[in-house]
């Protein structure tokens, strides 16, 4: 199984990359989680341009395709989610009745070194995402204070993010496994 971890976060050393890479600490066997590296190089979105998507953007459209669900990092930007990965979801969910987030399962946690750890950006985002038609998974990260938490990760740490990790690995196996024919 393939998880496409995004982070919201376009920093060197970004605090939700870090929770993504926590994040593939804590998978169970079998499961591997890619993090998305490109998020920097999607232009602005202009709808003029959607049947002309840039490379960029198909490779984004083909990594979330190819991905049997996604896990979404992000940071808290005045209350909101970053723009940057909002503009990316913009080119993912076009068109919408088939974009590659449909259907697909999807957790959001988030990192801030504030004391709220960005709850209000995962909220943001998961509106985002579910009128993509994306199947949001009701987990919630807020990672507060994760300047500190993040530099050397505690057992209770460690247990709320494999917490998240399972819940999306079980929502991502039941879409995989064949649906039984009832008679």
């Amino acid at each position: 199984m393939r998880i496409l971890g995004i982070s919201g976060s376009l920093r060197a050393d970004s605090l939700n990359t870090r929770l993504l890479r926590l994040a593939a600490e804590e998978l169970p066997d079998g499961v591997e989680l890619e993090v998305y590296g490109e998020l920097a190089e999607i232009p602005p979105f202009d709808h003029d341009l959607v049947d002309l998507a840039p490379d960029s953007v198909e490779r984004l459209k083909d990594a979330i395709a190819s991905s049997d669900g996604l896990l979404v990092a992000t940071p808290e930007y005045n209350g909101s989610v970053p723009g940057q990965l909002k503009n990316a979801l913009d080119w993912v969910s076009r068109p919408l009745a088939d974009n590659p987030a449909r259907a697909k399962p999807v957790a959001v946690i988030g990192a801030s070194t504030s004391s709220f750890g960005g709850v209000w950006a995962q909220r943001e985002l998961k509106k985002v995402l579910g009128i993509l038609g994306a199947r949001v998974l009701d987990v919630e990260l807020p990672i507060a204070k994760a300047d500190v938490r993040l530099a050397d990760p505690d057992p209770e740490l460690r247990s709320e993010v494999a917490a998240a990790v399972d819940a999306l690995v079980d929502e991502a196996s039941r879409t995989r496994e064949p649906a039984s024919l009832s008679i």
